[in-house]
C-alpha cells in the first residue's frame, strides 16, 4: 500500500537561522528507507529570505510550485527562476537558493544522502551577493 503524508499531518517548522537570512518554512520533511538515499521537503521562503551557501554530494532538484526565486552556483551569475521551473542543482558545488525581494517563493527540494550527508552547510550569503540578482534583473 502506498503511503500518503497528509498535509495536515505534516510538520512545518522554521528554517534555522544559522542556515537562512530571513524566514523560511521547511514541511514535508521525508527521507526513504533503505536502500534509497532520497530525501526531500517542501520549502516556502518569504520575500527576501534565502539559504547560506552549501553543496549536496549528490546534486539537488528544486521544482518550484509557487513564487520567483533567484538561485547562484559559486563563481556563476545570480539566476532568476518561477512556478514550474526545475533547478537541477550541481553535485558538490557551492550554491544558494531563496526568494526575490519582492516575491514568495516555494519549492519542493529532493536531493539524495551519501555516506548519510544530503547537505554540507556554509557561510551565510551576504547580502551584495544576493541583490547581485536585482544588478542582473535591472540590466535586461
Amino acid at each position: 500500500m502506498t503511503e500518503i503524508m497528509s498535509r495536515n499531518m505534516q510538520d512545518e517548522v522554521e528554517g534555522p537561522e544559522q542556515f537562512f537570512t530571513g524566514r523560511a518554512t521547511i514541511r514535508g520533511q521525508f527521507s526513504r528507507d533503505l536502500p534509497s538515499r532520497v530525501t526531500g521537503a517542501v520549502v516556502t521562503f518569504e520575500p527576501g529570505s534565502r539559504t547560506a551557501w552549501h553543496s549536496h554530494p549528490l546534486g539537488q532538484t528544486l521544482i518550484v510550485i509557487d513564487g520567483v526565486g533567484w538561485t547562484q552556483v559559486q563563481d556563476g551569475p545570480v539566476q532568476e527562476f518561477g512556478e514550474g521551473d526545475i533547478l537541477l542543482c550541481p553535485a558538490d558545488r557551492r550554491h544558494w537558493h531563496g526568494a526575490t525581494p519582492d516575491s514568495s517563493m516555494t519549492h519542493v527540494a529532493i536531493q539524495e544522502s551519501l555516506d548519510g550527508t544530503n547537505v554540507t552547510w556554509m557561510e551565510k550569503v551576504t547580502d551584495d551577493e544576493y541583490l547581485a540578482g536585482r544588478r542582473a534583473e535591472n540590466r535586461r
